[in-house]
Parts: C-alpha cells; structure tokens; sequence
C-alpha cells in the first residue's frame, strides 16, 4: 500500500509533515540551506530581534538524561538577515519558508511585522510568545490579558495569516483561556505547541555542577522530557481552537512520536533536540519510519489518523 504522507494547509504544500523547530539549525544561510536540503517537508527561521543577538554566554547547551537543557537566549542574526534570506529564497520550486519572529518589545514585533508584510513574500510568519530562556523577561504567553494586547496590535498592522508559538500550558483553565483568546483572532490561523518547558535545572553530580551558564544553570528542557507535555498541550488546543491549526513540537526523535503528535491533532510536526543531536538526516529516517507505522496501521494518509486518539 503506498503512503501518503504529504500535507496542504494554510497554500502550504509539503510533502511531509516534518521539518525544524525554530531554535535548532536555522541561524544562518547554511543551516537553513541544509534543513531545506533535507528530507523535511519545510523550513522555519531562527526566532528573530530586531538587531541581531549574540544571545547568552556559553555554554548554554547540554545534553541530559533525557534529553537536552538550553538557555540559549535568542542568538540571531537580525531580521533583515532572514527577510534577505526570504527575499532570495526559491518559493516556486522550495519547501515552504516560515519565518519566525520574536520582538524584545510590542513595538520591535510590530516594526518586523511590518517589514514582513511590505514584502509580501509567500512566506508564514509565526510570532514567537514563549522564549523562556531571556534573563528578566517574562514569556507573554503565559499572560492572557498581555498576549490578547499583543495580538490585538498585531492584526492592526499585519493583514496575512499567521500563527503563534506558544509556551506549554499545564492547566485546564489555562488551555482554555489561552484559546479564548486565540480564537479572537480570525487570522491567526495555527499555533506551535510546545516551546521548551521553561526553568529545568540539570545537575552534573561528578562535577557537582550546573551544566549550562545562563540563570545559575536554569533552562529550557527538550526531548523526552517534554513529550507527555507537548502532546497534551496539542490535543488541548486541537480540541478547543476553532478552524486552527497545530503544529506539534516536543519529544520527537522517530516515527513514533511523530505519529503520536499527529493522533493527538498536529497538522504538522517540527523536531528539536533530535535535530540538534543528530543533523538532518533525522528527517529522513523519521519520514521513513512514521510511513511504516502507517503502513503497519493500514492508514494511506495522515488525515486517516488525525485528531482520532481514543479515550478510555
């Protein structure tokens, strides 16, 4: 049976679900390149500032246990680096191109926005709400009243879809009133789950020692730690957005967790810590094993599994 694992949302075509988290691989040109040269169904930016950002001292990365502790601190190179690289980048015959933005103010977010919105590139801008990695400042998105200010400004200037990534929410009343206010907001038309659970702190015993530098060795934990979290925080909001999109991200490092997000509602999936551990050929092996998981199932496509995870 052959399957088929291509997905169609939003004019997005790609061929697979896949591709990078914002974060990993995708800083400069050459990273970006080779994620497109990859076997992922498309391509997302470095989450960026208005002027370009060194981030945080290193190191601010590390492996664990479990998976990986970063507080990388939004290193990029500007967003007129990434609206250049937009500007040039093959639309027609590339994979989808989504461009990450992450204001250190309103105002910065709307000056991007703006600039982005003037090119008028085929390109979908996601507004990052949940950096949890900046010393003395607080993820808006776990301030409801401040994230329905933020996206109120924001529709005022940018008229094209987009969507928002949001940090992990761990609370039923917070899951539903993060969505009341998303679904204010007619175009803004999918949202990530999950940005990495904020603050962890991982112990080096031999050493008896933080393994990361920023915030006294406080970061944001990825891989399977964060799996179960992301996962609920997906179907969470699939059940409650209305005519939105998910996409998952968190825990996925195979086929299988890739299938399990998709169960869970994800239209489309973005991989991290696997990515950073392993480069891009991840892509390809979990392209190859979710198809067989598929095969397996005796589902032809992803629409034939979607949002269809069973409760007890």
């Amino acid at each position: 049976m052959a399957v088929d694992l291509s997905v169609s949302w939003l004019g997005v075509n790609m061929e697979n679900p896949l591709y990078n988290a914002s974060g990993v691989m995708c800083r400069s040109r050459e990273e970006l390149d080779a994620v497109a040269a990859s076997a992922a169904g498309a391509v997302v930016t470095k989450s960026c500032t208005l002027s370009p950002r060194e981030g945080n001292p290193e190191p601010r990365y590390a492996r664990a246990p479990h998976g990986s502790i970063n507080s990388m601190g939004l290193p990029n190179a500007g967003y007129e680096y990434y609206l250049d690289y937009a500007k040039n980048y093959d639309h027609a015959s590339g994979k989808p191109l989504f461009v990450s933005v992450s204001g250190m103010t309103l105002e910065e977010n709307l000056t991007m926005l703006k600039a982005f919105r003037d090119a008028d590139l085929p390109c979908l801008v996601e507004l990052n709400l949940s950096c949890p990695n900046l010393p003395g400042k607080a993820q808006i998105g776990y301030d409801f009243a401040a994230s329905s200010h933020v996206l109120s400004e924001v529709v005022k200037v940018y008229d094209k879809p987009f969507g928002v990534k949001l940090p992990p929410y761990f609370d039923p009343v917070h899951f539903a009133e993060m969505a009341s206010v998303l679904n204010s907001f007619p175009s803004l038309k999918y949202v990530t789950c999950i940005n990495s659970v904020g603050n962890g702190l991982v112990i080096d015993i031999d050493s008896e020692s933080v393994v990361i530098k920023p915030k006294a060795g406080l970061g944001g934990l990825g891989g399977d730690y964060v799996l179960p979290t992301a996962l609920a925080n997906v179907r969470e909001f699939s059940r409650l957005l209305d005519g939105k999109h998910v996409i998952g991200c968190g825990g996925i490092k195979s086929g299988r967790e890739a299938f399990m997000h998709i169960l869970a509602g994800a239209t489309a999936v973005q991989v991290g810590t696997c990515l950073y551990e392993e480069g891009a050929g991840c892509f390809a092996r979990i392209r190859d094993e979710l198809a067989a998981i598929m095969e397996e199932k005796g589902y032809r496509t992803l629409a034939d599994f979607r949002g269809k995870l069973l409760t007890m």
